[in-house]
Formats: C-alpha cells, sequence, structure tokens
C-alpha cells in the first residue's frame, strides 16, 4: 500500500514538471515573436529601414506557370505601420533567377511622406499595400527558378540594400510541351491535283437565215463542226479511254416575231439538228443518247449579246427588259426605239438563230495498278500529277522517299516534291533535313500554303513563337492550316481557342491543349481516344492526373511514359506538377 502511495507521488510529480516545461516552451515562443515585433519597431524607428519578412507578400500564382512564352505574375506585397521611414525613397525590384542567369521585372518605387516626389507615399503611422504585375519571357532554364524581391533604399545622398526577400520558388512549364506534341502533327503534304476521270466538252454552232430551220452545208462543214464529228470518231476508236456522257442539242430562236411562230421555228430547228447529230453519231458508230430541247424566244441571249455590244442605246434597251415581262410588249416597246433597232436586227439577232451542239464526254486515267508499273518501267511517261498520285498508294516510306525525289528530278520547278521529302523527314524526327527541304520548297514557292505551314512547324520547334506566326498566317489556307494554327495557339497561351481548332482530331496537340485550358473531362477523353499513344501521351494522362488529383492516372501514365521514354523519369522528378507527390513511395518507385 505505501509502495502504491509512492508510485502515484511520484507520477503527479512527472506531470507536473512536465506541465511547467511546457509553460516554459510557450513562454519562451511568445517571448521569441515579441522580440521579433520589437526589432521591426526599433528599426522602423531608426535611421534605416528593417527587414521585410516572406509573409508579407503574396504571389499569384502561388507556383509560378508559364502560359504561351511568357511567365505571368502578379505580388500584392504589404508594408507594415510603423516601417516606411518618412525621409527614404524605397525601390522593389522583382528578379526571376535560374541556373546561369536572370531575368529583371519593371521597378516600383515608393517614397515616404516627407519626400518630395511623383512616387506613392506610404505613411509611416499607417503603412500600405501595392500591387506588382509583370511578366518574364520564358526561356527553358527557368523550369528551376526562384523569383525574388530586392529592395534599395535611398535616403538622402545614401543608398542602402534590404535583405532580398524569396517570394516563389520553381516554376511549372507544361505548356512547353507544345514544343514535343507539335512533332507528332500532321504537317502540311503538297497534294497531287491527280484526277482518273476528267470531264470533257466539244462544241459547235449551227447558224439559221431568219426564220429558216433547214441546215445548210456551210454551217455542217464549218471548222467546229469537222472538229466535233472528229472527236466524235477519236471517241469511238478509244473506248477505254474515253467515254461519252451524251450529246446536248439547244436549238433558238431570236425573239422578233410572235411567239407561235417562234416554237414553231425553234422546235424544226431542234428537230433537224437532233436527226444530223444521230446520223453523225451512227457514222462513227459512238453510243450515247442525245439530250435536246429548245428555246422559243431568247430573250436571255439577247440581253447578253446587247449588254457585251456596243450599240450606242444599248442601255435603253436593257432598261426596256426589265421593265417589262411579256414577250410581245417587250419586241414592241424595243422596236419603238427605231434608232436602234436596225442596228439589232443587223448585229444581234441573227446571232440568235441558232443551235447548239455539245458533245460531253470523259477522258479515263490510268488505274492505280498501270500508275505504279508505268513508275517502276518509265516514270517519265507520267504526267506529275500521277507521279505525285503514286506516293498515295504505297505506306512504304522508302519507296514515298523515291516518288518524291523523281518528282523533283523530273519536274524540278514544282515545290511539292521539295515539300513532301521534308514531311518525310519531319515525321522520321530528322528535322534539320526536313528544313533544307522545305528551304527549297520555299525558293520555288515562297507564298506556297503547304510550305509556310511546314515552316511554321520548325520555328515551333525552337520557340520562335513570332516567326511561327508569321508562316502559319501565309499557311492558313492549307488543309493543315487549322491544326498548325492549333498549335501555334498552344505556344501563344490561347488554350481555349487552341482546343476548339483541334478537337476533331484525338491528337497529343488536343490532350495538351484542352488540360491547359482546365477542360479535364475531354482531355481524359482525347487520350484514351489516341491511336498510338506515345510517352508524351502517356505523361499528358499523368499530369492530367496531378491536376484532378487522381493517383491512378499519375502512376499509370509515368509508368508508361518512362517505358518509352526513359528520360522522362528526370522530367517527372523535376517537376512541380508532381510537388505533392514528391516524397511518395510508389511514385519514387516508378522514376527510379
Amino acid at each position: 500500500m505505501v509502495l502504491y502511495l509512492w508510485n502515484e507521488e511520484i507520477e503527479l510529480s512527472s506531470r507536473k514538471i512536465w506541465q511547467i516545461n511546457n509553460n516554459i516552451i510557450k513562454t519562451m515562443k511568445k517571448l521569441s515573436f515579441l522580440l521579433s515585433l520589437l526589432v521591426v519597431f526599433f528599426c522602423s524607428c531608426s535611421s534605416k529601414m528593417g527587414e521585410l519578412p516572406a509573409e508579407y507578400f503574396t504571389v499569384t500564382p502561388a507556383v509560378l506557370e508559364v502560359e504561351g512564352s511568357e511567365i505571368p505574375v502578379t505580388i500584392d506585397g504589404k508594408f507594415p505601420a510603423k516601417f516606411f521611414n518618412k525621409k527614404s525613397v524605397l525601390t522593389v525590384t522583382p528578379v526571376l533567377k535560374y541556373e546561369g542567369g536572370s531575368a529583371t521585372a519593371e521597378s516600383a518605387i515608393f517614397q515616404g511622406e516627407k519626400v518630395r516626389g511623383n512616387n506613392r507615399t506610404i505613411l509611416y503611422d499607417k503603412g500600405g499595400n501595392f500591387t506588382m504585375k509583370m511578366k518574364f519571357d520564358y526561356i527553358p532554364a527557368m523550369e528551376k527558378c526562384a523569383l525574388y524581391l530586392n529592395f534599395t533604399v535611398k535616403k538622402g545622398d545614401k543608398t542602402y540594400n534590404l535583405p532580398e526577400v524569396k517570394v516563389a520558388d520553381g516554376c511549372i512549364a507544361t505548356s512547353q510541351l507544345y514544343r514535343t506534341t507539335a512533332q507528332k502533327a500532321s504537317i502540311a503534304v503538297g497534294e497531287d491535283a491527280f484526277q482518273r476521270v476528267i470531264k470533257q466538252a466539244k462544241e459547235a454552232n449551227i447558224m439559221f437565215l431568219i426564220q429558216q430551220t433547214n441546215l445548210r452545208a456551210a454551217e455542217l462543214n464549218s471548222a467546229a463542226m469537222k472538229e466535233l464529228t472528229a472527236t466524235m470518231g477519236d471517241i469511238a476508236t478509244d473506248v477505254k479511254n474515253k467515254v461519252v456522257d451524251n450529246v446536248e442539242v439547244s436549238a433558238y430562236a431570236s425573239p422578233d416575231g410572235g411567239m407561235l411562230l417562234n416554237t414553231d421555228v425553234a422546235t424544226g430547228r431542234e428537230s433537224n439538228t437532233s436527226k444530223f447529230v444521230k446520223k453523225e453519231m451512227d457514222k462513227a458508230k459512238l453510243e450515247g443518247y442525245i439530250d435536246s430541247d429548245y428555246t422559243a424566244e431568247d430573250w436571255e441571249g439577247f440581253k447578253e449579246l446587247v449588254s457585251k455590244s456596243n450599240l450606242p442605246d444599248k442601255e435603253i434597251i436593257l432598261r426596256v427588259l426589265s421593265m417589262y415581262n411579256e414577250p410581245e410588249e417587250r419586241e414592241q416597246q424595243i422596236k419603238n426605239i427605231s434608232s436602234v433597232y436596225s442596228d439589232l436586227a443587223d448585229e444581234i439577232l441573227p446571232q440568235l438563230r441558232r443551235a447548239r451542239i455539245t458533245l460531253n464526254y470523259q477522258l479515263i486515267g490510268r488505274s492505280d495498278d498501270e500508275i505504279m508499273e508505268q513508275f517502276a518501267a518509265d516514270p517519265k511517261v507520267l504526267s506529275l500529277e500521277e507521279i505525285l498520285y503514286s506516293a498515295i498508294l504505297t505506306d512504304d516510306v522508302n519507296e514515298k522517299k523515291n516518288i518524291y525525289a523523281t518528282a523533283t528530278k523530273l519536274y524540278p520547278a514544282d515545290y511539292r516534291g521539295y515539300n513532301n521529302l521534308g514531311v518525310l523527314a519531319y515525321n522520321a524526327g530528322d528535322y534539320t533535313t526536313a528544313a533544307d527541304y522545305f528551304a527549297q520548297a520555299a525558293k520555288i514557292d515562297k507564298n506556297a500554303p503547304e510550305v509556310n505551314v511546314n515552316l511554321g512547324y520548325m520555328e515551333l520547334l525552337q520557340g520562335n513563337v513570332a516567326a511561327a506566326e508569321s508562316y502559319m498566317a501565309i499557311g492558313s489556307s492549307a488543309k493543315a492550316g487549322d491544326e498548325a494554327l492549333g498549335n501555334l495557339y498552344i505556344a501563344q497561351g490561347l488554350y481555349g481557342r487552341a482546343a476548339y481548332l483541334l478537337e476533331k482530331t484525338p491528337t497529343n496537340s488536343t490532350a495538351l491543349a484542352q488540360l491547359l485550358d482546365g477542360d479535364y473531362s475531354s482531355a481524359k477523353k482525347t487520350i484514351a481516344s489516341i491511336k498510338n499513344p506515345d510517352a508524351t501521351t502517356h505523361y499528358i494522362k499523368a499530369v492530367l492526373g496531378a491536376r484532378t488529383g487522381n493517383a491512378s492516372l499519375i502512376y499509370d501514365g509515368l509508368k508508361s511514359a518512362v517505358k518509352l521514354d526513359p528520360s522522362m523519369a528526370a522530367k517527372a522528378l523535376g517537376d512541380l506538377e508532381f510537388a505533392k507527390y514528391m516524397n511518395d513511395e510508389s511514385f519514387k518507385s516508378i522514376l527510379k
């Protein structure tokens, strides 16, 4: 019993000692805090201003981040009461320090209440708040950086510096992945203009005398008619490469005379001309159908001829045509213009008494197999368009390279062969060779949209955004123009615009734009839709996981990224996107 009481007393004594020690510690902390305040107070009251602790400054964003090609920063600061010397001028200068250099933003200048000047005055008794906004031009070395504030005080003739204060540490540079995602962009191919089927038309007119429907020998033996009938024979003997669609016969009567008379005349001309065409087709042994019609009074033709003529009163005639719709009234009003009607009868009306014959047919080009066989045998026989077209008939990169090289030899004045060789080199990651080919293409046609798009991509890969913009503006009409502008907008920090232009095609650039625009749901869908994801695809997925707090996305993305590209491990270890996970064992094990 005595032993029990003795142990209890010892336990009580221990608790009292612990409480005393705890109180002493709390008292020491309070004294330390009061002492720091006193230091600031006495320093403020002295002739020199004292140090400003980092807690007096707030940086937005808390972790610096690159937007486009710049690092935008807002600093909100506070000068405490009793700090600012009444007779001093304080210059605050933001400095972004990185390995190998530093960048300085515009300074802000403040003055005490007894200083005469145009700077903002800070009262000694009340202190004051301030805001500084700035942008630093980004370079890759700034990914590991720290933002400091430098303070220079001037009092009278004396100048001294306060201790610099670090207000931010590190920078997120996810937006700079555009240089990598652009490597997989669909850059602009100079497309062929090959047409396997080319529509052709051969035309001839038969002229008639007034109110006549008979076909005159002189008209049937005209040069145009002989050429048309010869074409019929040529088509008939080359049915493999030429095919008739139809023959159109359009017969007309001039708009002078009554409607009944003109109808009879126009239908007679149509019938006689159609019979002639049928006879000539039978003679040439040409198959095809005749599509015929007539126009009783050709007012449209009349209007067209008058408008193109040099008649002195043609404007009056055209005004009559616009004022009156009834054919008989039109004719009467025009006849009333006696000064011009004789000219119409001599110059205009005879040209409207006609039948037009149009032979519509198709030229059929070589088949795909024939083109490839001919290229292998003798490519000089092929047209440039056939050679360029043959490149899309093979998936073999070396064969494509041979085809485009042949195009440059046989047709050196066309830029497309050089441009497309550059595309092959770009897709293979040989950017030096690609740049050389694009430069050669530009010498041939500096305004070619495809060439300018591709030169723009070359500038993007180097981070030369302004130069890329100049090229891509010229190349915006290219088939790949929208995708090129989308990649440019990412580089410019216009993420919403980029996402809009890129959303139709799931690519790394699309996912990056959506991620940077904060549309995480769309970014996740895009990543899942990319057919051949590479290391960059998986890295973007990991960043998406970090921004959405999804650890499984982080781990899955990084595992795949590092497997495809081991250098991604070092990149992730220095990437502040993953700052919350740096001490996580699973995270560290992936990046070993």
